[in-house]
C-alpha cells in the first residue's frame, strides 16, 4: 500500500467535525507553526519539500510563496482556489467535503508563513454543499481559537473566508479568479505584474490549489526533507488522481509519484483494468486540456522505458509522445470510445467557457466546435481535418491565459495520434450517423477501409 497523506484520516468516523479531526491530531502543523517557527522557517520547510502546485502547472510551491512581495508594507492575502472545474477531475471535492479542517488547518499554517492575515477560499458555484461544509468548519475552528484575533497568544491575526463563484471556469485562472474575488467579470488579467507582487486589491497575493495547502500540514508536521523522501525525483510526495472511464474501479485515489501507470491502471489496489475486459484504446491522463495518449504509448515512453505517474514522464516525448500530469484527472477509453466525438465534446466545453478577451481564443474555440460537430455528425471535408490543426495552432500560445492552450492541444493531439479516425468520418459519413458507431464496430475493425480508400 502507498503512503498516505492526504486520505489517511478520511475515513476515520466525525472526521468532518472539529472535535473528531482534533482528536485525530488536527491543527498540530498551526501549533508547531506558530509556536516553534518563524514564517520564513515554515516557507523553508515548504520548499525543502519539492512540494508542486497539485492544481495542473506544477509550479514549485516553496518557490512561489518567495517571490510574495514583503517590503511593500501593503497587507498580504493566501486564496485558495478551489475553483475546480476541469472535465475528469473531482479531487479536491471529495477532499474538501469529507475532510475539511484539513484544509482549515493548510490556510492558517500557510497564512502565517505568508504573513497573511486575511485570506480566502475561492470555491466554484456548483459546489454549494461543500460551501456549506467549508463555512461550518471555518465556524468551529475559529469557536477553537484557531481563527480570529491573537491565536494561541502569539500576536498573529487572520480572518478566513469562502467565496463562492458563479460557475466560470476561466475562474480557476488565478488572476481572472482574482478579478471575481474582487466582484468584476472574471477575465484573465495580463501578467507582469504578476499577483505575488499585485494581485487581490493590487496587494500581494499568492494563490494555491486546495491539494496544495492541504500538503503543507504533513510538510511541517514531520519535514520538508521527510516528504521530499516520497516520490522520485523531482517529482516528491503524493499526489491525488481523479479516475473516470472504462475501468473497474473509478474514483479518487492518493498515489505516490513514481508509480507506474500500469499497476495504477491494472492493480486491484488501484483502478483494477478495464471495466468491460475491451481494449484500452486511449488515455487522458491529466483532465480534459492535456494531450490523450493512444494505447501504445500509455504504459511505455517512445523510448520504451516504463511510463510512470510523474510530472517528468507523463511529458517524456514533449507532446508529440507524452502528455502532461495536469490535475490529475485521469480519464480511461477502451475501443469502443470515439476519439472525434471526445474531442468535440471538450472543444465544446472551452468554447463555452472562454471568457471572449482574446480573439483566438473567443473566435477559435467557436471555429473548433463548429468543424469538430460536422466531422463527428456525417457533415466534414477531407480538408476540415487540416483546418482544424491549422485552427488549433493559431490559438495555442496567442492568449492572455492558458485557456486557449488548453483548447487546442486536445485537438492537435487527436489529430497527431487518431488522424486515420477522423478521415473514417469524413470518407464514410453513413458508418457514424449513430453516436454509438464504435460500441458494434470498433474503429480497429474498419481501419482496413481507410487504408484501402487512401491507397
Amino acid at each position: 500500500m502507498s503512503k498516505k497523506i492526504l486520505l489517511d484520516k478520511i475515513n476515520v468516523p466525525g472526521i468532518k467535525t472539529y472535535e473528531v479531526y482534533r482528536k485525530e491530531g488536527g491543527y498540530a502543523s498551526v501549533e508547531k507553526a506558530i509556536k516553534a517557527m518563524t514564517p520564513d522557517e515554515v516557507v523553508e520547510e515548504v520548499k525543502k519539500s519539492g512540494l508542486r502546485g497539485r492544481g495542473g502547472a506544477g509550479f514549485p510551491a516553496g518557490m512561489k510563496w518567495s517571490f510574495i512581495d514583503k517590503k511593500s508594507g501593503k497587507p498580504r492575502h493566501l486564496v485558495c482556489n478551489a475553483d475546480e472545474s476541469e472535465p475528469g477531475t473531482f479531487k479536491d471535492r471529495y477532499l474538501m467535503e469529507f475532510i475539511p479542517h484539513l484544509l482549515i488547518e493548510g490556510m492558517i499554517t500557510s497564512s502565517f508563513a505568508l504573513g497573511a492575515n486575511l485570506s480566502y477560499i475561492y470555491i466554484r458555484g456548483e459546489y454549494m454543499w461543500v460551501f456549506k461544509i467549508l463555512e461550518r468548519a471555518i465556524a468551529e475552528a475559529k469557536a477553537a481559537g484557531w481563527l480570529g484575533k491573537n491565536i494561541l497568544g502569539s500576536g498573529y491575526d487572520l480572518e478566513l473566508h469562502v467565496h463562492c463563484g458563479a460557475g466560470a471556469y476561466i475562474c480557476g485562472e488565478e488572476t481572472a479568479l482574482i478579478e471575481s474575488l474582487e466582484g468584476k467579470r472574471g477575465n484573465p488579467r495580463i501578467k507582469p505584474p504578476f499577483p505575488a507582487v499585485s494581485g487581490l486589491w493590487a496587494n500581494p497575493t499568492v494563490v494555491n490549489n486546495v491539494e496544495t495547502i492541504a500538503s503543507v500540514p504533513w510538510i511541517i508536521n514531520n519535514s520538508g526533507d521527510d516528504y521530499a523522501k516520497i516520490g522520485i525525483g523531482r517529482s516528491t510526495g503524493t499526489k491525488l488522481i481523479s479516475a473516470s472511464g472504462h475501468v473497474k474501479n473509478p474514483g479518487v485515489y492518493e498515489i505516490e509519484l513514481g508509480l507506474s501507470v500500469d499497476e495504477f491502471m491494472n492493480s486491484d489496489e488501484y483502478l483494477g483494468g478495464m471495466s468491460s475486459n475491451r481494449p484500452l484504446k486511449a488515455l487522458v491522463p491529466g483532465g480534459s486540456s492535456v494531450p490523450i495518449l493512444p494505447a501504445n504509448l500509455i504504459f511505455k515512453t517512445a523510448n520504451g522505458e516504463d511510463r510512470l505517474m510523474t510530472y517528468e514522464s507523463l511529458s517524456d516525448g514533449g507532446f508529440a509522445t507524452g502528455s502532461m500530469l495536469g490535475s490529475g484527472g485521469f480519464i480511461v477509453y477502451d475501443d469502443t470510445a470515439c476519439v472525434v466525438r471526445n474531442t468535440w465534446n471538450f472543444a465544446r466545453f472551452y468554447h463555452h467557457e472562454s471568457c471572449g478577451q482574446c480573439t483566438p481564443c473567443r473566435e477559435g474555440t467557436g471555429w473548433l466546435e463548429k468543424v469538430l460537430w460536422r466531422i463527428e455528425n456525417g457533415q466534414g471535408r477531407e480538408e476540415d481535418i487540416d483546418l482544424l490543426w491549422s485552427i488549433q495552432s493559431k490559438i495555442e500560445g496567442n492568449t492572455i491565459c492558458p485557456l486557449g492552450d488548453a483548447a487546442s492541444w486536445p485537438v492537435a493531439a487527436a489529430i497527431r495520434h487518431f488522424r486515420e479516425e477522423f478521415e473514417y468520418h469524413v470518407r464514410f459519413p453513413e458508418r457514424i450517423k449513430n453516436r454509438n458507431h464504435f460500441v458494434a464496430e470498433p474503429f480497429d475493425k474498419v481501419r482496413h477501409l481507410v487504408s484501402k480508400q487512401t491507397v
